[in-house]
């Protein structure tokens, strides 16, 4: 069965485990989601993340971070652009989450990377989430 939105997907997953305590979770792999997991641990917001192989499709394997008190590194996450109502942002209109807080997650001619790679190399592109 093919999924409409995998990335949603792989937030909800991210966001329900990291509620529950868990130590990792899994999903499906694909190239987005994967730069999306390489984002979140350069920024600090999952301990690591692997791919492993399978038959049909490899799978994607996040290890969350936690505080030395169980306290929770990610407070929240929004899918922003959904697949029915798309959002862009031009490059001197990338968001701010929180401030400077959090970081928005944008999908650029260049690649996948956060507002503020993107406002530095100037180029806009979707904005995929919202993590802070």
């Amino acid at each position: 069965m093919s999924m409409t939105d995998p990335i949603a997907d792989m937030l909800t997953r991210v966001r329900n485990s990291n509620n529950a305590f868990q130590q990792s979770t899994t999903m499906p792999a694909s190239k987005k989601l994967i730069a999306i997991a390489k984002i979140m641990k350069d920024e600090g917001y999952i301990e690591d993340y692997q791919v492993n192989p399978g038959d049909p499709q490899d799978t994607l394997s996040i290890t969350l971070k936690y505080g030395p008190k169980k306290e929770r590194t990610i407070t929240g996450i929004r899918r922003i652009s959904k697949p029915g109502l798309r959002v862009y942002a031009k490059k001197d209109e990338l968001p701010r989450v929180l401030g400077g807080l959090g970081i928005a997650v944008i999908s650029t001619s260049k690649g996948v990377m956060t507002e503020k790679q993107a406002r530095a190399a100037g180029v806009g592109g979707e904005v995929i989430a919202y993590i802070w």
